[in-house]
């Protein structure tokens, strides 16, 4: 029997294709072992996100989900889009989820109203890519995000006037931009107008 040529194409090919294959495996192995944790741990992060729009932040991974428990009671949706039915110190509030663009990329958000419908009882914001200290803001900022508390969402004809802007000229209604990250902030305005635009059936009715 000739001795292996492990020079060979032939050789090189086949010990590639073997330890490609090996490698393949782990990695869906391990893929699949960590996946159940992996899940689990964007549901919590997703449950606190939540949460903070309620104002109820900085808890440790226990806490957050007994809170979590206790306050969100249900999830419902109106017009085919899904909101959180909360309960706070004995008080009805809504979180809806809110999606856009920012400059770099996607933005997203949870925003929590009383049960008036019109009212900002709290307001969480996220980031996929935005710039450190600038569009990063939207979500590293609390005292940004608190600005949102009060506001006004809907005028009488039920125009969605909640917004970020340069230059405040209703304060009711109009929180300012994050210093440096005025296309960030813009996207955070087109994501409130459009995110409870879909909701204006519900909270201008507030028929369940």
């Amino acid at each position: 029997m000739g001795k292996l040529n492990t020079n060979s194409n032939a050789y090189i090919i086949i010990y590639s294709t073997v330890l490609v294959v090996i490698v393949a495996f782990l990695l869906a192995f391990v893929f699949q072992a960590l996946k159940p944790m992996q899940d689990a741990n964007v549901l919590l992060d997703k449950k606190k996100q939540i949460l903070n729009s309620l104002n109820l932040r900085d808890l440790d991974d226990q806490t957050a989900e007994a809170t979590y428990k206790e306050t969100v009671k249900e999830q419902k949706t109106a017009d085919g889009k899904i909101y959180y039915l909360c309960n706070v110190k004995g008080e009805t509030k809504y979180v809806f989820p809110l999606k856009g663009m920012g400059l770099w990329g996607g933005i997203s958000g949870f925003i929590a109203l009383n049960e008036d419908g019109n009212t900002v009882y709290g307001a969480y914001f996220n980031h996929e890519g935005e710039t450190a200290g600038l569009g990063a803001e939207i979500k590293d900022s609390r005292a940004w995000q608190e600005k949102f508390i009060g506001k006004k969402v809907f005028d009488e004809q039920g125009n969605v006037i909640l917004s970020v802007q340069k230059k405040v000229d209703n304060p009711e209604s109009q929180v300012d931009v994050v210093t440096g990250a005025t296309l960030t902030s813009n996207g955070v305005s087109d994501m409130l107008r459009d995110g409870l635009g879909a909701y204006k059936d519900f909270l201008t009715t507030k028929e369940e």
